[in-house]
């Protein structure tokens, strides 16, 4: 009997997609690593009504991650950090700009719509970190939370993985930073501001705009701009070093909201700022690209042609130190606001964390 052949599915016009409500990516491209792929999205492919008038709701799932680790550690000289912990892979918010996206193609998975409805859990991550730092091999050092992707995503207000994750760290008094889009961080105040009383919490907001309306279809399922700055004052009033993050700098898009931002951060009680220019890496760029054709068809030559003008001609160089900021003149007349714009209000540099109150017991010695 002749062997079937199997002819992959590859969605080479996501041209035809229409925005999902609530979801960032309205599509799924083709995972790098898979000579196999089917769209679900497709309604040549999956069972739906190409006359709908509103497309189906990809509902989110989540799946059981049983890693046996939970420290990740890097070698990159420009995230200022090299240890971190991620509770979960994969992000609900849905940010489509997200640089993590292609990290969900090495589970099978696509960039798109599967890195946001799709997410792995790590429900041992509080008993693997609490053996990790339990270890006599552990050195005491910051150790960055959303790392990858954010640790305050919906999903954790059930599950309070970071909140448990958080309760280990404070055990043993190791530095923690965290960077989040999500106010929901302020429901942790008593154990971070418990650390911060020896200098062992950070945490950054990370402000993309103030505007409500760009921010829903940038960031569909992150707090709205002005929860993220009461969580801002919240921190600050509790003691917390906090600071925000400008990121990603989208020129033609955000770019010029930068004062604003810096400035309404620091009224709110932000101490420091930091700015990072977009990122499109892998199967990011073409998702951004079916994105401004979705919401800004009228910039999307402008937004491409200075983000090529920051990049060398391309839309992503991925050399260190110049893949955070670029270069060029867009670039540097990006860092000249920023620069101006923190001066203006104030702004500090990031306080350095300290790892003189890190103990490690008998007791915690005996778990390992």
């Amino acid at each position: 009997m002749a062997k079937r052949k199997i002819v992959p599915v590859i969605d080479q016009n996501p041209q035809s997609r229409e925005a999902i409500h609530g979801r960032g990516a309205s599509w799924s491209p083709a995972n790098r690593f898979e000579k196999f792929h089917v769209d679900l999205t497709d309604t040549d492919v999956v069972d739906d009504d190409p006359e709908a008038e509103e497309k189906p709701r990809r509902a989110t799932q989540y799946f059981r991650d049983a890693t046996r680790t939970i420290v990740a550690r890097n070698q990159s000289p420009d995230v200022g950090f090299e240890v971190s912990i991620n509770p979960y892979r994969g992000c609900e918010h849905g940010c489509i700009y997200c640089f993590a996206r292609p990290t969900h193609e090495y589970l099978g998975f696509s960039a798109g719509l599967d890195f946001e409805s799709r997410i792995m859990v790590k429900p041992d991550a509080p008993r693997l970190l609490e053996a990790e730092l339990s270890s006599p091999k552990w050195k005491p050092q910051l150790l960055m939370m959303s790392g990858v992707t954010d640790c305050y995503q919906p999903i954790e207000r059930k599950l309070e993985i970071t909140r448990k994750c958080l309760e280990v760290l404070a055990k043993f008094r190791n530095p923690v930073g965290i960077l989040t889009k999500n106010r929901l961080v302020t429901r942790d105040i008593d154990i971070l501001s418990d650390l911060a009383r020896d200098r062992c919490a950070v945490v950054n907001l990370s402000v993309t705009s103030l505007d409500p309306k760009l921010q829903q279809i940038l960031e569909p399922r992150t707090s709205a701009p002005a929860a993220r700055l009461d969580a801002v004052s919240q921190l600050r009033t509790a003691g917390i070093p906090v600071g925000v993050m400008v990121a990603p700098v989208i020129p033609g898009i955000n770019d010029h909201e930068i004062p604003q931002i810096v400035g309404a951060c620091a009224k709110a009680g932000a101490q420091f700022a930091g700015h990072v220019l977009l990122r499109l890496p892998w199967a990011v760029a073409p998702l951004f690209e079916h994105w401004l054709d979705e919401h800004f068809p009228e910039r999307k030559a402008k937004v491409l042609d200075r983000l090529r003008a920051s990049r060398g001609g391309k839309l992503y160089d991925s050399r260190w130190r110049k893949r955070q900021i670029g270069e060029g003149a867009f670039a540097e007349q990006i860092g000249n606001m920023f620069e101006i714009a923190c001066r203006r209000a104030g702004m500090v540099e990031r306080p350095k964390l300290s790892t003189a109150a890190f103990r490690r017991t008998q007791q915690q010695l005996k778990l390992w």
